[in-house]
């Protein structure tokens, strides 16, 4: 009986975790985080009206090498089609995040949440996690992880949103 009323209460715990995690279909939690390369304050409702490629990602994070050269061709090549990427990283000590800047410099929108609070409203459970947010603010993806060929299937998804009215 006891394992029973854990099982369930586990459950229960599950379904209200879930309830609040950020999810296709969803207005995406809106951030205000302070910005990693200057000296100010960025939010997600900033970029309302285009779309927006949200990173959670980490310094330690190898697949984050493999994205962040490809991610700042995507966003030159589509930022004068309201197209924006906003990485957040998640170290602790932002000392780690500035030297992978310096190694893998970025043109696009970089900010630090090193209390995690928005990782965990959004529900990132690997590095790195994505959300493309359409011109609604509506959460109209989540990719998990990265390998190079996931650049042509995100900006797939890119122009489609960029197309919609």
């Amino acid at each position: 009986m006891q394992n029973r009323v854990f099982i369930i209460a586990l459950l229960l715990l599950i379904g209200i975790f879930k309830a609040n995690a950020a999810e296709v279909g969803q207005a995406a939690p809106q951030f205000t985080l302070p910005s990693l390369l200057q000296n100010q304050a960025a939010s997600l409702n900033q970029f309302s009206g285009k779309v927006v490629y949200v990173d959670f990602w980490a310094s330690w994070c190898q697949p984050c090498r493999t994205s962040f050269p490809l991610l700042n061709k995507l966003h030159q090549k589509l930022k004068d089609q309201n197209f924006e990427v906003v990485a957040i990283n998640l170290d602790e000590d932002k000392a780690n995040a500035e030297k992978f800047l310096k190694d893998i410099p970025v043109t696009f929108t970089v900010l630090h949440d090193a209390k995690g609070e928005w990782a965990d409203k959004f529900v990132v459970e690997s590095m790195p996690t994505s959300f493309i947010v359409d011109k609604q603010g509506i959460i109209r993806n989540i990719h998990h992880g990265f390998v190079s060929d996931d650049i042509k299937v995100l900006e797939q998804k890119i122009m489609q949103l960029l197309a919609a009215k």
